[in-house]
Parts: C-alpha cells; structure tokens; sequence
C-alpha cells in the first residue's frame, strides 16, 4: 500500500487491537502483532492498551460472553447496531497483577493452540476419509477400484439394488413428539438423524437413539430392524438425500426405522459395515441425483432406487478389510471431533 492515498486510512502500529463497530458482535476485532505498521480501513476503531494491561488475556476476554452482554447494552443505531470506542470506554474489566494477566493470557493462548491443532488433525482425516471413500471403490462404470488391498485381483460383482436386496421392511411415522431419550422398549431412527448425526455404520448400543413413547415391539411386527440393514433417508434439503446408515450390533436391542425414510435388507450376508460404506460414497451416490425429485425438498421413491447398482467384491475379506479401514478413519475423526468439542468448552 505504499503508493495508496492513506488519508482514508488508519495506520496501525505494533501491539494494537482494531475492530469494525458494525460487526463487532459476530466477532470482526483483530490483534496486530506484525512487528510493523500495517493499514485498516478508517471506519474501524484502532486503540492500544495501557502498561498494566497485557494484550493477550484481554484479547481472549474479547471473546467472552462478559463481552458480549457488554456489546448488547451498549451498542447504539437503528437498523444497523453500532458499538463505538466511547461505548466500549464505558465498559469495566476486572484484572488481576500483570503477572498474573501474563499468565491467564497465556493458558487460554495454549487452549488455543490446541484447538487449532486438532481441528487441523479433523479437517485433515476428513479429506482422507473422502479421498478414500472415492478411491475404494469403482468410479465410472469400472469393475475394480482405484485402489485395493493386496492378495484381491478379481473383478467387482454388480447387481441391481432390488437383486441384492429386500425391500419388504417397513418404517414408522412417528413424529419427533412421540420419542423421548428417557424410556421405553422400541427405539427408533429418525431420517433427520441418519442425515446430520449418524455415521455410515450405526452402532444400534448407541444410547442417543431415542424411545418411542408408550409402544412395545409387539405394535412393529415385521418392522424391527436387524444386524446388516440399510437405512435410507429418502428426503432432505439438499443432494444428501439418499444418505445411509448400516444397523449393527443390535443384540438385545429391538429398533425400528423412523419418518421418510426406506429399509433394504441384504439377501446375502455381507461383510459388517461394507455397504453402509459403500452406499455413502460417489461410486453410489452419484446415481442417485437424476432421481431426486422436488424443490425446495428433495426426495426418492423407492421404485427408482431399486433400479441403482451395487458394486461389492466377491470375497468377503475384502469387502471386511475395506469397512474396518474407514471405521478406523471414522473413529480418529469422532476422537478429534469429541477433544476439540471439550477443549471448546473449557
């Protein structure tokens, strides 16, 4: 910006904080920490801290809720909020020695790090868990994937959904009213669920799958779900309909598929988790697309997804070692997920 006329300009020196007074309450405050000048646009605020304040502990309080309630009263305007520096001098901060600043500003700086560390660590196996999910399996009218495991040479089977799978189980419609998360005998799986909170294999011990109010598994005979079924959200917002979950380990427990949603159950036994997998990936979604019929929702019918194709290897140990690679990806992105959940929450 050398050459820039900088009369419409603040200049901001080293250790200063600037913010924009119209969006200050979604978090538009920065630090300048560059050890040289830099330039903001002349519609933010720019200040410097006094000697017995350190810059870190009162940055970290800038993202406090203290801070927030404080942008709440103060902030003045019609349409548009504003929250000048005459409003934010009108504000208390309560501090400690320096010392002890230092040290506060530091422990919340190392939570930061932390965080920026594991979230990176997320983000990265999620692109992973996608590069696989695209190269396990066979794209474009191939026979065999991209990659495979050593030892496995034969071509892929492909069958019609409806040839290699039952479509007879039925679904509920219960509403959200009628579950809970307290008691009962039946548990059921919303299409919702399936669509934002459960993972390609569906662990049915899962103890976030609710109750449906006051029915017993006598009221879904023919219904309840067993180990190796998909279940399909065949309605959403977006081209995530069609979305899976594969049931397992169900043991003891009597589950039921919810709302919108359609059950295929495997003729032949297959290797845990292969199709929940499979199902999810672009070798499988892509068919999908053409037939999703709405506007504002999109949604399939069953006729049209029993005319999409599977893709599986005939042996059964590929089809194992394929799933237990992605849940092992899939278990490294919920323990991030769930550090980073708690390292946010501190």
């Amino acid at each position: 910006m050398r050459e820039a006329d900088k009369r419409m300009y603040y200049i901001v020196s080293p250790n200063s904080f600037a913010y924009n007074p119209a969006r200050i309450n979604v978090g538009s405050i920065g630090y300048q920490n560059t050890g040289k000048d830099v330039i903001v646009s002349s519609l933010y605020e720019v200040f410097k801290t006094s000697d017995d304040v350190d810059d870190r502990l009162l940055w970290h309080w800038f993202k406090s809720p203290d801070f927030q309630k404080l942008i709440f009263q103060l902030q003045e305007g019609g349409v548009r909020l504003y929250f000048y520096y005459d409003k934010l001098c009108m504000g208390t901060v309560s501090l400690p020695s320096l010392e002890e600043q230092r040290k506060i500003g530091q422990f919340f700086d190392s939570l930061d790090t932390l965080i920026t560390l594991h979230q990176r660590k997320y983000e990265k196996l999620v692109n992973i868990k996608k590069s696989m999910l695209d190269k396990m399996f066979p794209q474009n009218g191939a026979s065999v994937p991209e990659i495979r495991f050593k030892g496995f040479t034969d071509p892929w089977e492909q069958r019609k959904l409806d040839e290699a799978f039952d479509f007879t189980v039925p679904n509920n419609t219960l509403s959200r009213a009628e579950l809970n998360q307290e008691s009962g005998s039946v548990r059921n799986v919303h299409y919702g669920d399936v669509l934002i909170k459960y993972g390609s294999v569906l662990d049915a011990q899962n103890d976030e799958l609710p109750f449906i109010t006051g029915r017993s598994k006598d009221d879904f005979k023919g219904a309840l779900l067993q180990n190796g079924d998909i279940i399909i959200a065949d309605t959403a917002e977006d081209e995530t309909t069609g979305k899976v979950c594969e049931i397992v380990n169900i043991q003891d427990k009597d589950v039921v598929a919810g709302l919108h949603t359609m059950v295929c159950r495997p003729k032949n036994k297959t290797a845990e988790g292969y199709f929940g997998y499979y199902m999810n990936s672009s070798s499988y979604h892509h068919q999908l697309l053409p037939l999703m019929q709405g506007i504002k929702v999109l949604s399939l019918s069953k006729t049209n997804v029993q005319k999409t194709t599977v893709k599986y290897p005939k042996d059964k140990a590929e089809q194992q070692k394929i799933a237990d690679c992605l849940r092992r990806i899939d278990t490294l992105i919920t323990l991030h997920q769930r550090k980073l959940e708690k390292l946010v929450q501190i």
